[in-house]
């Protein structure tokens, strides 16, 4: 048997049923109650709304600022994730926005509001800080732009927070060689730190267990020139004194040029 159907009309085991077409609805009105929505702080609404926009009407003049909006929407839900990848998308249809340093920064703190303590990994720290060096780079002027140096030396201080966390690990358990290779990676690369202090002394404590005398010296000697009046430069100084030895710059050390003012 031939059965003929509609184009509104489907079947099923139980007889033939009905496709429900979408309703139709003009972009202007369709944006306009979406923005309402958001003014109400209905932010799901907004975005089942702004998805409908983009949906019906591709070419839409409104299709940018919805797809703007969703960014920001799903931003302000907390569904970072969401967020994120609704950003890269605003990002490869309109690279010559001028929203564009906006939404880097809702890309960035998306990534921001997701960091954990220094103990967990760090990818989202360095994902956060990508994403403000880009808006920073390319948008210098910007508003968002200094907001977003702020929140790239909270990151930093948790990169370098993790880096601490893993080389006293290594010390404490008489690793000493890893150790002083994370303290130095503080020292080196995370310079704005407030790790810098400590990670100075615990390459003095390093070196020392190390036999390497003369760099401990030295990590010693840059720490009190750079912080002379810190606790850990005080640790570091009886450390050496203990040894018979007190700070002094060994010129050959790669550590003789850091944070040399």
């Amino acid at each position: 048997m031939a059965l003929t159907l509609s184009a509104c009309s489907g079947f099923n085991m139980f007889g033939p049923t009905k496709i429900v077409q979408e309703e139709i609805i003009p972009p202007e009105t369709l944006y306009q109650s979406a923005i309402t929505d958001m003014d109400r702080q209905y932010y799901l609404n907004a975005i089942t709304t702004l998805q409908k926009l983009e949906r019906q009407h591709p070419y839409s003049e409104f299709n940018e600022k919805a797809k703007l909006m969703e960014v920001y929407a799903t931003y302000r839900i907390g569904k970072f994730d969401d967020a994120i990848a609704a950003a890269d998308r605003y990002i490869a249809l309109f690279p010559s926005s001028k929203e564009m340093a906006y939404v880097l920064w809702l890309k960035g703190t998306s990534y921001f509001a997701q960091i954990k303590d220094a103990s967990r990994d760090q990818q989202l720290a360095r994902d956060a800080i990508d994403s403000y060096t880009l808006l920073i780079t390319n948008y210098p002027q910007s508003e968002h732009a200094k907001d977003a140096k702020e929140k790239i030396l909270v990151a930093v201080d948790n990169l370098a927070g993790k880096e601490m966390s893993v080389g006293r690990y290594y010390l404490g358990n008489g690793q000493y060689l890893a150790g002083i290779n994370r303290f130095r990676v503080v020292v080196e690369q995370y310079q704005t730190s407030t790790h810098i202090e400590e990670a100075l002394y615990r390459l003095t404590e390093g070196y020392v267990a190390l036999g390497l005398m003369s760099e401990a010296q030295t990590a010693a000697a840059v720490l009190g020139h750079n912080y002379p009046s810190s606790d850990w430069y005080k640790q570091s100084y009886e450390l050496l004194q203990r040894q018979g030895l007190s700070p002094k710059v060994n010129a050959s050390s790669p550590l003789a040029s850091v944070l040399q003012g």
